[in-house]
Parts: C-alpha cells; structure tokens; sequence
C-alpha cells in the first residue's frame, strides 16, 4: 500500500502534522514529504495548512473519504492473509446501535477476550442507519443493529436474537400503580421520550404507533438511552425501550414497567458484514454471537 495515503489519513484526523508525526513514529519533515507526494500525484492541493490549523480542501475530503477506506482493506487483507497460519488475533472492528452496544455487547466482548486474549476489539457505537454506513464503506468488520436500514447489495444480514421492548414509567407515575391491564387511549395523552430518527428503537416505536392507531400528545427527543431513561426516572413521560436496557432500573425500582395490551413489542437484533472474507477474530466472535444461550443469560442477570 502507498505509505502517503496512511500518512495522510493520519494528519487528516489528527489535524496537525507534529501530532500525526508522533503517531506514525515518523519525524515531521517526512509526513510533510509524504502530503507533498500525494498532493503532486494527484495533481491538486488536499490540505490547507497554517500555523494555526490543517484541514482538508473540498478535494482533500474525496481522497480522504476514499483513503481511509483503501487503508482499512488493507489492514484486512493482511489480517485475513495472517490468520492462515496463526489463532485468532488482531483489530476487530465492531460496529453496534446503542441498545446492543452499551447493554449487551460489553458482556460478550469479556467472555470472547478470557478465550482469545490476543484479539483487540474496538467498538464504534451509533444508531442503525449510521452502522449501516460505516460497513458499506468498509470501516468496519461487523455490525450488530436491531432497525431497518436503507437495502444495499453488497450488504450481508443474519437475524440471530430477539429483543423485547417495553413500556416504562416513573416509579411514582399513576399508572404504575394500576394493576389491570393499561388501555392505549390511556396513553395517548401523556408525553412520550423517544428517540432520534434513524434508531432501531425510534423505528420501533412509530411501528407501536402505527400497529395500535396513536398519535401521542407530546414527543420528547434525546440520541440515546440513558438521558431517556433518567427523563422517564424525572416523571417526564414513559418511554419504550429495550427490556436489557431497563434491568437494573426495573430491579432497583426507578422504573416499572407497565402492562398494556399488545406488548412487549419484539424485533430482531441482526448481524450485518458486507465482506465474505472473514478473519479469525471475526469467526469466533460470530460465533459467540449466534449462541443464544449466552444472550439468555445476560437478559437473566
């Protein structure tokens, strides 16, 4: 691989080229070197440099776009050539929308790493349609998202796990007290938190919507779990959510969860790859994945 698209790419992120010198264990005068040789290659000026910043030029973000993807199938092709004669190893790039990935995946990614120390997970989170984007363009190995996303050939998806959703409330809210089964006009009225456009979990609750015929009073918005949780906590409204992500506020009493006609309403967490070559890490992390086994025993802790 040409050395300066690494080079760039690094002072690209790093936005100073002392910072990406010290990265890349290089002295400055080489990086400038390297930018030099690319930028006279291509035959356009990719980065405008002063004392005071280094950004990309409308033609410095085209090569970089496509830089960081030549980079990173590099770094797979020499993994998987690796992997022939060696155990598993190595980066793994693992993509996950929130529920997943701040719920879920830390607990796999303990019990993979006591068996195959040697791999080196790193974890992008986001929600569905952004993990979904990042594997179309090869910046990452794996994706486990529980939405729809916009359909792409060279994309590959396994359904391997359900996850239930659930209605929550404030511990102190009237309807927690409520013993029989809660109806959905009852729900109409109150404030509902969701989240952002381009979530699973967002997706799932405009499907609760349309399925039960509501139209609800008041949305209230946040981009991920957590502050949804603490607002429902707060008695701002109730919120549907991930069964795992509400355990322990459940357990604990912070949140209850409410009985209504109809839920808990179930999707499919999925596995999404756009490669068919695939490095050790990333075969026994698949196979982790499709044990549904160890996905029980998280949900029962």
């Amino acid at each position: 691989m040409d050395q300066s698209l690494n080079v760039f790419v690094t002072v690209a992120e790093k936005k100073n080229f002392s910072r990406a010198a010290e990265d890349l264990h290089m002295t400055q005068p080489a990086v400038s070197q390297y930018i030099r040789s690319l930028e006279e290659t291509m035959d356009v000026r990719l980065l405008e440099r002063t004392n005071k910043y280094v950004r990309l030029t409308k033609a410095g973000e085209i090569v970089y776009h496509h830089a960081k993807e030549i980079v990173g199938l590099y770094g797979r092709m020499h993994h998987l050539v690796n992997d022939l004669s060696h155990e598993a190893s190595g980066k793994l790039s693992i993509g996950a929308s929130y529920t997943f990935g701040e719920y879920v995946l830390p607990h796999m990614l303990a019990r993979l790493l006591v068996d195959y120390p040697r791999i080196q997970p790193e974890v992008t989170i986001g929600n569905t349609a952004e993990i979904a984007d990042l594997i179309i363009s090869r910046q990452l190995d794996v994706g486990i998202v529980e939405g729809r996303f916009k359909e792409n050939q060279t994309l590959a998806t396994q359904a391997f796990a359900e996850d239930r959703m659930i209605l929550v409330a404030s511990s102190d809210h009237p309807l927690a007290l409520k013993t029989e089964m809660i109806e959905w006009r009852e729900l109409e009225d109150l404030t509902w938190i969701i989240r952002e456009e381009g979530s699973g979990t967002r997706e799932a609750v405009e499907a609760v919507f349309e399925r039960f015929s509501i139209n609800p009073a008041r949305t209230m918005q946040f981009s991920s779990t957590q502050p949804i949780k603490e607002a429902v906590e707060a008695g701002l409204g109730v919120s549907l959510l991930s069964e795992w992500a509400v355990q322990k506020e459940i357990r604990y009493g912070d949140l209850v969860q409410l009985s209504v006609e109809g839920l808990p309403f179930v999707r499919q967490f999925s596995i999404v790859t756009s490669s068919p070559y695939q490095t050790k890490a990333l075969q026994v992390f698949l196979e982790l994945l499709l044990t549904n086994y160890e996905l029980t025993l998280f949900r029962e802790k």
